[in-house]
């Protein structure tokens, strides 16, 4: 590995864990900068608009996500395990992709962030309620899904395999 490809690790993994615990808008490249150790000028040199790094970081989720909605599960139990799976790999990144960009954005844009986030939430909700759902079943997957966002965004300090246990018991509730 080069010194500029760990240079960019280490300001990938500084914004992932700043924008997790206090969200992209109250994140600052200098703030990036003082945890790697670096100015503001050498973090923007890799990643200038800040922006850029929202979307390296992201860009990984959101390919396991559309693999995730591309997969034919056995049943809604195997696709609850792989939905709860990915919201506890990606904790970090969620609150970043959930609340702060897609709330950024204007709600009836196609292609911004909070269209994608809507797309997405809108095809695991059907694939969680299948055709034709009952109102409880409907009430059951709108709340697993909220559950999974603020379990997944609130709990970043658990470690993950407890996060995953407690996720997924909750889910089988529901």
């Amino acid at each position: 590995m080069t010194t500029a490809d760990d240079t960019r690790t280490r300001i990938l993994a500084a914004a992932r864990e700043l924008f997790a615990e206090r969200g992209y808008a109250a994140t600052s490249l200098a703030d990036i900068a003082a945890a790697v150790g670096l100015t503001k000028t050498a973090v923007a040199y890799h990643f200038h608009p800040k922006d850029r790094l929202a979307a390296e970081l992201l860009s990984p989720a959101a390919g396991d996500m559309c693999a995730l909605l591309d997969t034919d599960y056995a049943d809604r139990a195997a696709f609850v395990e792989a939905l709860v799976g990915f919201a506890v790999r990606y904790r970090s990144v969620i609150r970043l992709f959930m609340e702060d960009l897609a709330a950024a954005d204007d709600t009836t844009a196609p292609g911004t962030e909070r269209a994608t986030v809507g797309t997405f939430r809108d095809e695991i909700y059907a694939k969680l309620v299948g055709p034709d759902p009952d109102p409880e079943t409907r009430l059951k997957s709108w709340a697993l899904l909220g559950a999974l966002q603020w379990g997944a965004v609130k709990t970043t300090d658990l470690p993950e395999e407890q996060v995953r246990a407690v996720l997924l018991e909750a889910a089988r509730t529901l």
